[in-house]
C-alpha cells in the first residue's frame, strides 16, 4: 500500500497529530518493532504483555518509519507524523477495508477445519497462470494477519486470496466483512476447536460465517458431503447476501462436481471430476482428500474463466506451504511422509488413508502425535485414530505425547503388541526409529503443531539409519 499520511488516517477513520505532514508519503504498514520498514506506517498493537507504544519513539527517530497510529488513551503522540485513533487494531482493520474497496480487487476467501491452506495454494497455483495474484503467507490468517496480508498487497493485483482461521464464534464474521470476498470456499468441518465450541454444528455456524461478509450476488462454494453445512445454512439466524449462489463438491455423486475416476502415480493423483468429463488432472499430491481440496479450487479457477490448459499448468506448478504431506526422500533411501503442521481426527485419517494407498515395497510406518484442542472426548478420538491405523495396512505404529499413548492404546486390539510403541521422550523415539527403520520403508509423521514432530523428520533427513 502507497497513500499519504492524511489518506491513510481519512481510511483508518483517524486525525492527524498537530505536527503530521499529511502529504508525506507512505509505503507498506507494519506491527512488528523487531521488523521495522523503511518509509512504512507503524500500528503499535496493544496486548496483555506488551505494548508496541513503547517503542514508537525509537522507530521513528531510528528505524526510518515515516508514520505511525497513536492510541488516544496513551497520551500525547512523542513525535511527528501521528495519527490519533481510538483503537490501534481497528485502525489497522478498518484501514485494510478501505484499501480493499479503493483498488477494487477480487477477493476469494477460503475457511474451513482442514485443507484451508492447501486449497488456497491450489487456487493460487491455478489462478496464478491466468492473473496477478496475492495470497495469505505463512498463518496470517487471524484478525492481525488478514488485514496485514491487504495491506501488503500491490495495487495491481487482480485476484486476492485470503485464508481465513479462527478459534471462536465471531472471528470469521470479522474477517468476512474487512475483506467482502466475491467467492467464498468451506473446506470442511471437522472436529478442530471441539474444546472452544463444543459441538461440530457450532464449529460449523462458525465457518458459515464467512457469508456474511460476501458480496451481493456472490459465490459459496463448500463441501457438499458434510450434511451440517446446509443445515446450518438453512438457519434463519445465519447470515447470507442477496443472491447468494451456491456450489458443492466433494465425493458423493450429488454434490456439482466430484471425481469419477481417482489413481496415483505414487506420488500424485490423476483424477477425472463430473465438470471435466473425460478430462483427466494430475494433482502432485497424495490422498483422496487432496483431490477434494483440489475440486473447490478447480470450483474457483472455473469461476474466474481460468480454461482447462491454464489448470493443468497451474496444477504441475503447486508449491505448497511446508509440511502438509510433503514427500521428503531422504539420502539412505527412506521415504517420510511429512504432515506435521497440523492434525484434527479427520486429517490424520486422511493422512493415514494416504499412508496405506502408497505404492512401496517396503514396510508402511505411522509416526502420530497428540491431537489437541478437541474438548472433553479428546481420549474417545484418540483411542479410535488408533483402531484406525491398525485396519489400514500399517505395520508398525510409534506414538509421541501422553495422548499419542491414547492412540496406541487403541491400535493394541487389532495390531500386534510388539509393533506398537508410544513415547514420552522425543529423542528416545528418534533413536528407536533410527535401529528400527529400513531404507525403503515410507514413514508418516503427523501431530497437531504443538508437538513439534518436524523435529522427527528433520532426525530422520539428516541423520543415517542405523539398520
Amino acid at each position: 500500500m502507497k497513500r499519504t499520511i492524511g489518506q491513510i488516517a481519512s481510511m483508518c477513520g483517524g486525525t492527524l497529530h498537530a505536527e503530521a505532514d499529511a502529504e508525506r508519503m507512505v509505503e507498506g504498514v507494519f506491527t512488528d518493532s523487531r521488523r521495522p520498514q523503511s518509509l512504512g506506517l507503524f500500528v503499535p498493537l496493544v496486548g496483555e504483555r506488551f505494548d508496541g507504544h513503547h517503542y514508537v519513539q525509537q522507530i521513528v527517530s531510528e528505524r526510518g518509519a515515516t508514520a505511525y497510529l497513536w492510541q488516544k488513551d496513551h497520551g500525547a503522540p512523542p513525535t511527528v507524523n501521528a495519527i490519533e485513533v481510538e483503537d490501534t487494531l481497528e485502525a489497522l482493520q478498518h484501514l485494510a477495508a478501505a484499501y480493499l474497496r479503493e483498488t477494487g480487487v477480487s477477493v476469494v476467501g477460503i475457511t474451513g477445519s482442514n485443507g484451508k491452506t492447501t486449497t488456497k495454494d491450489i487456487v493460487n497455483a491455478l489462478l496464478g497462470t491466468t492473473f496477478k495474484v496475492h495470497k495469505t503467507e505463512g498463518n496470517y490468517n487471524n484478525h492481525i494477519g488478514l488485514p496485514l496480508t491487504v495491506l501488503s498487497m500491490p495495487q495491481d493485483t487482480d485476484i486476492l486470496i485470503l485464508e481465513m482461521g479462527m478459534s471462536g464464534r465471531g472471528e470469521i464474521r470479522l474477517l468476512a466483512n474487512i475483506a467482502q470476498p466475491d467467492v467464498a470456499v468451506i473446506t470442511n468441518i471437522g472436529e478442530s476447536h471441539l474444546l472452544q465450541l463444543g459441538s461440530r454444528t457450532e464449529i460449523a455456524r462458525a465457518k458459515l460465517e464467512i457469508a456474511s461478509g460476501i458480496k451481493p450476488g456472490g459465490l459459496l462454494i463448500y463441501n457438499g458431503d458434510e450434511p451440517l453445512l446446509p443445515q446450518v445454512l438453512a438457519e434463519p439466524e445465519t447470515v447470507k447476501p442477496e443472491g447468494l449462489k451456491l456450489f458443492t463438491f466433494g465425493l458423493a455423486a450429488d454434490n456439482d462436481d466430484y471425481p469419477t475416476e481417482i489413481t496415483s502415480d505414487g506420488e500424485g493423483s490423476l483424477f477425472i471430476t463430473a465438470q471435466s468429463g473425460q478430462e483427466a488432472f494430475r494433482l502432485p499430491l497424495l490422498g483422496q482428500h487432496n483431490v477434494v481440496n483440489g475440486l473447490a479450487a478447480l470450483a474457483v479457477a472455473r469461476h474466474f474463466n481460468v480454461d482447462s490448459d491454464h489448470i493443468r499448468k497451474g496444477l504441475s506448478s503447486l508449491k505448497l506451504t511446508g509440511m502438509r504431506i510433503e514427500v521428503v526422500k531422504c539420502s539412505d533411501g527412506l521415504t517420510v511422509l511429512n504432515d506435521a503442521y497440523n492434525a484434527s481426527p479427520a486429517s490424520m485419517k486422511a493422512a493415514i488413508q494416504t499412508l496405506s494407498a502408497y505404492k512401496t515395497g517396503g514396510r508402511k510406518i505411522a509416526v502420530l502425535g497428540d491431537m489437541l484442542e478437541l474438548g472433553a472426548e479428546e481420549k474417545q478420538f484418540h483411542e479410535e485414530i488408533g483402531r484406525f491405523a491398525a485396519k489400514h495396512n500399517i505395520e508398525a505404529l510409534f506414538t509421541y505425547g501422553a495422548l499419542g499413548a491414547l492412540i496406541a492404546q487403541g491400535a493394541q486390539g487389532t495390531m500386534p503388541t510388539a509393533n506398537v510403541h508410544a513415547y514420552t521422550d522425543k529423542q528416545k523415539l528418534i533413536q528407536h526409529l533410527r535401529s528400527y527403520l529400513h531404507a525403503d520403508d515410507i514413514v508418516l509423521v503427523k501431530a497437531s503443531r504443538g508437538m513439534r514432530l518436524e523435529e522427527i523428520v528433520d532426525a530422520l533427513k539428516n541423520g543415517p539409519l542405523q539398520n
